[in-house]
C-alpha cells in the first residue's frame, strides 16, 4: 500500500481567513432561506457595502477578481487587438484577464517604494512609442490602439494613481485600477480603488476580507454599472418568465451565499486592518537597522492595509533568497518570493515591454512573511 506523505501545516501561514463575526449566522441565513444562488438580498446589502466603503456610487459582484477585470476593462472599451498598460510585477490575473478580452498586455515597470507601476518610465516609454492623432492612440512600433492603463496596488500599498491618472489623461487612456490587495487601502485621504473609471477588486480565500471566491467593480458611473452588471448576469433582459439575451454574457455574479460571508467579512474589516497594522510596525522594528534586508513600508500620504508583508534584500544578496525562503517554510513560516514577472512567462514573453529593471531587481530580491490578522494578537496596540 503506498504511504502518502502528509505536509503538516505551518505553523504561521502566509495569509489564513478568519472568521469570528457572523459568517455563520448569516450563511446559515441562505441555507434556511433557499437563496444561495446568484439572486438574494445579501448580494444586493454587500454591492451597497462595498460601495459605501470605497466612497463610489456603484459596485457590482463578480465570480472573483479575474472576471470582474475582463469585464470593466471590455465595458472601458477595450477591444481585440487594443493594447494594454500592466506593470510586469503582478500577479497573473491582471495580465490574463487582458488577454481574455482578446488585448494585448504591454509591460512597464514598477517603482522600488511603492512597487506599483513607476508614473516617471510610463511617460517616458509613451513619449517612446505612443503617436497620438485625432484622439486615438496608437503604438507607432505595432500599429495597434494602446486603449488602457491597469495600475495595481501591489500587497496593498496604493501606487501612484494622481501621476498615473494624469499621464492617461494626456494621452486619452482609460484607467481601470486592479486593486484586488488594497481593499482598506488609502491614499490622500480616501479609499484606494476610487480614481480610475472603474476598480476591481478580489476576495480569494487569501484576502484580507473574503467571500470564499468572488470579486468586483467598483464605479461612480452608473451607465458603467448597469453595463457591467448586465453582461455578468448572461445579459438577460428583465422578464417575469422568458429568457432573452441581447449580446453574449458571462455568467460572473457573485452567489447570495458567498456575498453572505463577505458581508460578515465586511463588517470585520477596521479590526483586520487595524491588525494587520500592527504587526506590519512590528515586523518594521524587527528590521530597523539592518542593512541586509529593508522591510516595505507604506509611502508618504498612504495607509496600506499591510496584506502580504515583504522584506527587500540588498543587491547583491540574490542568490541567498531562495536559501532563506527555505529555512522560513522549514520552520513552519509560510513564505515565499514575488511572482515570476510577467515578461518571464513563456506565452508572455512576445508581447511589447519597456525597459524593466526594477521589476527584474524586486523579483529577485522580495520575501514576502506571514501577515495573517492573528499573528498581531498579543501585540501592543
Amino acid at each position: 500500500m503506498a504511504v502518502r506523505h502528509v505536509v503538516p501545516a505551518p505553523r504561521a501561514a502566509l495569509h489564513e481567513p478568519e472568521f469570528r463575526g457572523r459568517e455563520w449566522d448569516y450563511v446559515k441565513s441562505c441555507i434556511d432561506d433557499g437563496w444561495v444562488s446568484s439572486g438574494g438580498a445579501f448580494v444586493d446589502r454587500f454591492e451597497r457595502d462595498l460601495a459605501a466603503m470605497l466612497d463610489m456610487g456603484f459596485a457590482v459582484a463578480c465570480a472573483n477578481g479575474t472576471a470582474a477585470l475582463q469585464v470593466a476593462l471590455e465595458v472601458a472599451g477595450v477591444s481585440p487587438g487594443d493594447e494594454v498598460f500592466v506593470p510586469a510585477l503582478t500577479f497573473v490575473a491582471t495580465s490574463n484577464a487582458v488577454q481574455h478580452c482578446g488585448a494585448i498586455p504591454h509591460f512597464v515597470d514598477c517603482d522600488e517604494d511603492s512597487l506599483g507601476l513607476d508614473p516617471q518610465a510610463l511617460k517616458k516609454h509613451l513619449g517612446l512609442v505612443a503617436v497620438c492623432r485625432d484622439g486615438r492612440t496608437t503604438n507607432r512600433d505595432t500599429g495597434r490602439r494602446i486603449k488602457a492603463i491597469v495600475p495595481v496596488h501591489i500587497f496593498g500599498h496604493p501606487a501612484r494613481m494622481t501621476e498615473i491618472c494624469k499621464i492617461a489623461s494626456e494621452y486619452g487612456l482609460s484607467v481601470v485600477e486592479d486593486a484586488t490587495e488594497a481593499l482598506g487601502s488609502r491614499a490622500g485621504g480616501r479609499p484606494v480603488g476610487s480614481d480610475g473609471v472603474m476598480s476591481v477588486l478580489s476576495f480569494n480565500g487569501n484576502k484580507i476580507v473574503t467571500t470564499g471566491g468572488g470579486g468586483a467593480i467598483l464605479t461612480n458611473d452608473q451607465e458603467i454599472a448597469r453595463r457591467a452588471r448586465h453582461v455578468t448576469t448572461t445579459a438577460k433582459l428583465p422578464h417575469r418568465w422568458a429568457f432573452i439575451h441581447d449580446q453574449p454574457g458571462y455568467n460572473f455574479r457573485l452567489p447570495n451565499i458567498n456575498a453572505a460571508l463577505g458581508c460578515a467579512q465586511l463588517e470585520r474589516l477596521p479590526d483586520f486592518v487595524g491588525r494587520k497594522r500592527r504587526l506590519a510596525q512590528a515586523y518594521a522594528e524587527v528590521f530597523r537597522g539592518n542593512s541586509d534586508v529593508t522591510f516595505l513600508v507604506e509611502r508618504a500620504g498612504t495607509q496600506s492595509n499591510y496584506w502580504l508583508n515583504a522584506i527587500l534584500l540588498r543587491p547583491g544578496l540574490e542568490e541567498q533568497r531562495d536559501r532563506i525562503l527555505e529555512r522560513l517554510n522549514d520552520a513552519g513560516l509560510q513564505s515565499r518570493p514575488a511572482w515570476t514577472p510577467m515578461h518571464q512567462l513563456s506565452y508572455q514573453t512576445g508581447f511589447p515591454r519597456a525597459d524593466l529593471p526594477v521589476t527584474e531587481s524586486i523579483c529577485a530580491r522580495l520575501i514576502n512573511l506571514p501577515s495573517s490578522p492573528r499573528l498581531a494578537d498579543g501585540l501592543a496596540a
